[in-house]
C-alpha cells in the first residue's frame, strides 16, 4: 500500500511495525474521504451548501517548489478535462516549474483521467505501467492520478493495490489543492491521497495556461444530477453547481481583449447552468444575451441536455451573431422505451419536438449527436427506431459508441444481454448512415463561400491551413501563415464525408466578421 523510493525501501526493512501502524491509520483515512458511487446517496444532494472561493492564490511558503523542475500532464477524455489540465499547467508555472512534453524529462507527471468508458480506463492503466520503469530510474520522480478515474473508489483500491510506484491521487473537487498535495507527496513515505466525497465548492480566480491564443474554454458550471443508468460523471464529478454570471462575463470580456477569437462555454450539463441560483432567475438563455453583445467573434457551448433546452434558451440562440449555429445535443437511442431505461426523462417524441423548434428558429443549424447502441435489452425494433430518428433530424456528425457497463453505474446491474457481434453490426450500421448523411452534408458547400476560423496547420500536411466553420465543419486550404488565428473567406471546391477542400479567397475584417 506504501509508496516509497529505493531508499525508503530500505529504510522501510526497519520500520515494519510503525508501517503497519501507518497502514492501518490510512485505512481509516482513505474511508472518509472516498466511498463508492451510490445512487441513493447522491439522489440526496443539495443539502450541502456549495461554497464560492473567489480568493485563490499560491500559499508563500510553496513559492519557489518547483524551481529547476519540469511538469508533464498527460490528459485524456473530455474538454473539461482539457480545462482542467489548463488550470493544474497554470498552478504549476505559479510555482516556480517549467513545462515539458518528454516524461523522460519531467520531474512530476501526472494522468488527468477519463471514467466515461472501460477503455478510458485502460488506456491509463497501461500508461503507469509504462511509467514504472522510468520510477525505477529516478525514484525522486513523482507520479500521480487525478481527473474522474480518481474519484472512483475500485479504481483508487486499484492503483493501491498493484501500482506502487503512484506518489499521488486526487480528485475533481481539489485540483486547487493541488500546491498541499505536491508538497505532501515530497514529504510524505505514503501515497498521498486526497479525494473528497464532498460535493465540491466553486474556486476563482485559478491560474491557467490556455493551449494556444485562437480558442478558450470557459468552465460556466461543474457536475451533472441527471443521474443517466449509464453514465458515472454525476459521481466523478459531484452535483450541479454553477460559477456566477459577472465572474463568466468579465473572463469573456479579458478573453476577448486578449484577441481570443472563439470561446467554448463548458459543462457536463452546459444549458442547466443557473438552476441552482437561489437568489437569481437566471439561466444559460440569460448568459448567452450578455455574451453575444461582447466583441469576441465566435461563441459556442457543450454538451447539452434535451430536458434542460428551453424556449428561451432557443430565442437567444435564434439571434444568430457571434452564437454560432451548431448544435451538439445528445440523444443516445431514437426508443422512447430504451431513453426509459436509461433515465433520460424524455421520449422520442419529446426529442423530435425540441428539434422542430431549434429549426424553426434556426432555419439553417447543423446539429450533431451522441448515440449508444446495444444498452441492454434493446431489440432489433429499437435500434431501429434509432436509425428512423437519425434519418428524420437529419444530424450532420455523430459520436457513437457501443454500450460498456460502468462499475458503480445503475445499468452495471442490468444484463448486458445484447451479444457484441450484434452490437458492432448495429454500430457499423448506424455509422455507415452517420457517414451517409454527412457526405450529405459536407456536398452541399461544394462551390460555396465559407468563413473559416484558422486553428494553423493541418496535421498532415504543413503546406496547407485547417480551420472550422460557423457549423463547426473542418476546412483544409493553402493560404499564408499569416492566417492562423484569423477568421478568412475560403472558396470550398471538394466536399468529403468530414472534411472540406477549399481556396482561400480573403481575410475578414473585424468588422466583417459579425
Amino acid at each position: 500500500m506504501n509508496k516509497m523510493n529505493e531508499k525508503q525501501r530500505l529504510d522501510s526493512q526497519q520500520a515494519n511495525s510503525s508501517d503497519k501502524k501507518s497502514e492501518k491509520d490510512y485505512s481509516k483515512y482513505f474511508e472518509r474521504v472516498i466511498t463508492a458511487p451510490s445512487l441513493k446517496d447522491a439522489k440526496k444532494r443539495g443539502k450541502e451548501e456549495v461554497k464560492y472561493h473567489n480568493d485563490f492564490s499560491i500559499p508563500e511558503e510553496f513559492r519557489g517548489m518547483g524551481d529547476g523542475r519540469k511538469f508533464y500532464i498527460r490528459t485524456y477524455g473530455c474538454q473539461m478535462n482539457e480545462h482542467d489540465t489548463e488550470v493544474m499547467a497554470g498552478i504549476f508555472l505559479a510555482l516556480g516549474y517549467e513545462p515539458t512534453d518528454s516524461t523522460e524529462d519531467a520531474n512530476v507527471i501526472l494522468l488527468n483521467t477519463c471514467a466515461i468508458r472501460e477503455n478510458a480506463e485502460n488506456k491509463v492503466f497501461g500508461e503507469l505501467g509504462h511509467l514504472k520503469a522510468l520510477k525505477m530510474e529516478n525514484p525522486d520522480l513523482l507520479i500521480g492520478v487525478c481527473g474522474c478515474m480518481s474519484q472512483e473508489e475500485s479504481v483508487v483500491n486499484k492503483i493501491l493495490k498493484t501500482y506502487h510506484h503512484v506518489d499521488m491521487i486526487f480528485g475533481t473537487h481539489n485540483i486547487h489543492r493541488l500546491p498541499h498535495i505536491l508538497n505532501e507527496a515530497y514529504l510524505s513515505k505514503e501515497m498521498v491521497v486526497e479525494v473528497w466525497s464532498k460535493e465540491g465548492d466553486v474556486i476563482e480566480n485559478l491560474p491557467k495556461v490556455r493551449r494556444g491564443n485562437i480558442k478558450a474554454w470557459v468552465n460556466i458550471m461543474y457536475g451533472c444530477d441527471k443521474f443517466c443508468t449509464y453514465c458515472i460523471v454525476p459521481y466523478t464529478r459531484g452535483k450541479e453547481r454553477s460559477r456566477r454570471p459577472d465572474e463568466i462575463i468579465q473572463e469573456v470580456r479579458h478573453l476577448a481583449a486578449q484577441g481570443y477569437q472563439e470561446v467554448t462555454l463548458l459543462g457536463q450539463n452546459v444549458n442547466a447552468y443557473g438552476k441552482d441560483f437561489d437568489d437569481i432567475k437566471y439561466g444559460l438563455g440569460d448568459l448567452m444575451e450578455e455574451l453575444r453583445k461582447i466583441d469576441i467573434p465566435r461563441i459556442r457551448f457543450t454538451t447539452s441536455h434535451p430536458r434542460d433546452f428551453d424556449d428561451h434558451l432557443i430565442k437567444v440562440l435564434a439571434k444568430g451573431g457571434n452564437l454560432m449555429d451548431h448544435i451538439h445535443l445528445p440523444v443516445q437511442s431514437g426508443s422512447t422505451d430504451v431513453l426509459k431505461i436509461m433515465a433520460r426523462k424524455y421520449t422520442r417524441e419529446q426529442y423530435l419536438e425540441l428539434v422542430r423548434k431549434i429549426k424553426a428558429a434556426i432555419p439553417d443549424v447543423a446539429l450533431s449527436t451522441d448515440i449508444i447502441v446495444g444498452y441492454p435489452n434493446e431489440t432489433d425494433e429499437q435500434f431501429e427506431e434509432t436509425m428512423s430518428l437519425y434519418r428524420e433530424v437529419g444530424f450532420e456528425a455523430a459520436y457513437t459508441f457501443i454500450y460498456s457497463p460502468r462499475e458503480g453505474t445503475p445499468a452495471a446491474k442490468m444484463v448486458d444481454n445484447v451479444p457484441l457481434e450484434v452490437k458492432k453490426e448495429r454500430l457499423q450500421r448506424l455509422n455507415n448512415l452517420v457517414n451517409e448523411l454527412s457526405a450529405q452534408a459536407m456536398k452541399k458547400y461544394e462551390g460555396q463561400m465559407v468563413e473559416v476560423l484558422v486553428d494553423g496547420e493541418s496535421k498532415n500536411n504543413p503546406d496547407v491551413l485547417a480551420g472550422y466553420t460557423t457549423k463547426n465543419k473542418l476546412v483544409n486550404f493553402k493560404g499564408p501563415k499569416t492566417a492562423i488565428g484569423k477568421i478568412v473567406k475560403v472558396k470550398i471546391i471538394e466536399a468529403k464525408t468530414w472534411s472540406l477542400n477549399g481556396e482561400m479567397v480573403e481575410e475578414l475584417e473585424a468588422a466583417e466578421v459579425k
